[in-house]
């Protein structure tokens, strides 16, 4: 199952028509028009980037973990992987990545999985689900917390056991890594830039991330 297909950019960063810095815990929610490219660049190594993905114009149609597997046959992510919708529409393509693989099975962090997870006393932390639900808050009521779904992890190592369980390992990313998605059509793109202090997907200190958009 494992997938390291590493592939290099072309494209230039002052060749951007967008680039902002997400802080740890912070959110970002932007549609990427057909044919933009979308780059989210690790600055210092290990951070996990829970993202979602809808398509712009139907915004029920939200990435699907499932259809995406089973259209590729693997449950980890990287340079070629289709990143498919409910509906089995082709949101984007992956066509850079040089961290290898991206975890599509370990979900975002909640209140309620911080105190399964670690402890009860967890439960007041920031999580990833707040920060979605705070993003999609923002939309003029275009998105409700039925449009969560299980979600992307870029740069987060999740194995899968012998007996089929999970496990949060140290990150395989460094800093400076980066993973790019074409949108194949209008896409939402919804991030939350993990604040998560209990496993050592990012090396237990939260950092901040990257965004840069290439116009077609």
């Amino acid at each position: 199952m494992a997938v390291f297909n590493r592939v290099e950019s072309p494209r230039k960063v002052e060749d951007a028509v967008h680039s902002e810095v997400i802080q740890a815990g912070d959110g970002w929610m932007h549609v990427l028009k057909p044919g933009q490219v979308l780059r989210i660049v690790d600055l210092e190594g290990n951070q996990a980037a829970d993202t979602l993905f809808y398509d712009a114009d139907h915004p029920e149609d939200h990435y699907s973990a499932v259809a995406t597997i089973a259209g590729q046959g693997n449950i980890y992510l990287s340079t070629g992987s289709v990143l498919r919708a409910e509906s089995g529409k082709a949101l984007l393509r992956i066509v850079a990545d040089t961290c290898g693989r991206h975890d599509t099975v370990g979900g975002s962090c909640s209140a309620q999985s911080n105190t399964v997870r670690y402890s009860h006393d967890k439960l007041s932390m920031h999580n990833c689900r707040d920060t979605f639900m705070l993003q999609l808050a923002g939309q003029d009521g275009a998105y409700t917390k039925r449009d969560l779904a299980p979600n992307i992890n870029f740069f987060m190592n999740v194995p899968v056991t012998a007996d089929g369980g999970l496990k949060f390992d140290d990150g395989v990313s460094a800093p400076g890594c980066y993973v790019e998605v074409e949108s194949l059509g209008s896409s939402m793109v919804l991030i939350s830039n993990c604040p998560q202090l209990n496993n050592p997907c990012n090396a237990y200190n939260p950092t901040p991330i990257q965004v840069l958009i290439w116009e077609k």
